[in-house]
């Protein structure tokens, strides 16, 4: 079966692939048609779907896995998929690795960094509540997406992220006057609350508490019990507390509280770091050199110049 990245303009389209995103729409006539995006491990493409059934509406859902007949079409020098006819695919028929996306670098590399930055914690409260975490997550640490979409949402997303902000951080460490401890713990930590804000065995979706609460609110809250659990009684838990909610970096972005220490001040700036240079690279990864890049909306819908 050929993956989405080999096909290319005028070709038949006849596969399995996972719907990542699905829009209702309504065209000039009135009529309604489904925006898709489809991929696999290899790609991800839009598709669009004219003529719309209510089997279609119970087919083409976010997390499913479709069969559909189509043809690759150039639209505003992107390929795009006109589907034809969707079907349902049983589960017994799904290989899950053709659709979940591989981190950049090896897991084993990944989980030797974030235990290099485990260990280089040396404060005992710190170090204690980031072994009561690695013993209640275990693998979803090193498994799980850092996002349903957007940036790293591919599996061990979550570990690439953390590691990658614990590098930058460990320079800035050495150049500001902060507790090295404290910034390193509440990166390690600061999205693990995702492990229960996504859930999913392919694509994951937001679970009922992730809607209701947030990855935020979820983990602030288990620091809180964490510590209590272990008995602390330093500011630790606390200052880590204060860190996760307000890692987001204002009050739009769904943080609760603005950072007010200088541990607290550096996670959300590298974290808005990564996460903004990972969204620019992407999106100049799909264009041309000389050329600009479509909208990209997390970054204020900008086009992004990818020079020669």
């Amino acid at each position: 079966m050929k993956m989405l990245s080999e096909y290319v303009d005028g070709e038949h389209i006849s596969g399995q692939f996972l719907v990542s995103n699905v829009v209702k729409g309504i065209n000039a006539s009135g009529m309604q048609y489904l925006n898709i995006d489809l991929r696999d491990s290899s790609a991800s493409m839009n598709a669009k779907k004219w003529e719309v059934s209510a089997k279609d509406e119970e087919i083409v859902v976010i997390g499913n896995v479709i069969h559909i007949e189509g043809e690759i079409l150039k639209y505003k020098e992107a390929l795009q998929i006109k589907v034809l006819s969707v079907r349902e695919v049983a589960i017994d028929e799904v290989d899950p690795s053709k659709f979940l996306k591989q981190p950049p670098i090896s897991k084993s590399e990944l989980v030797n960094k974030f235990h290099y930055f485990v260990d280089s914690v040396k404060d005992p409260d710190c170090k204690k509540i980031l072994e009561y975490f690695i013993n209640k997550y275990k693998n979803q640490i090193y498994d799980y997406p850092a996002a349903s979409s957007i940036h790293h949402e591919y599996s061990s997303g979550l570990l690439v992220h953390c590691t990658t902000m614990a590098e930058i951080a460990e320079k800035l460490c050495s150049i500001y006057p902060v507790n090295r401890d404290i910034v390193i713990t509440s990166i390690l930590l600061h999205d693990i609350g995702k492990i229960t804000e996504l859930e999913g065995p392919i694509v994951f979706k937001y679970s009922t508490k992730g809607k209701l609460i947030g990855h935020i609110s979820i983990m602030a809250s288990e620091i809180e019990r964490a510590g209590i659990e272990l008995g602390i009684t330093s500011e630790i838990p606390l200052l880590l507390q204060h860190s996760i909610l307000a890692h987001h970096g204002q009050l739009d972005y769904g943080s609760p509280v603005l950072p007010v220490t200088a541990e607290a001040l550096l996670l959300s700036l590298v974290d808005n770091l990564d996460s903004k240079m990972v969204i620019a690279l992407k999106a100049l990864e799909e264009t041309k050199e000389g050329e600009f890049s479509n909208k990209v909306y997390p970054l204020d819908g900008r086009t992004l110049y990818k020079h020669k």
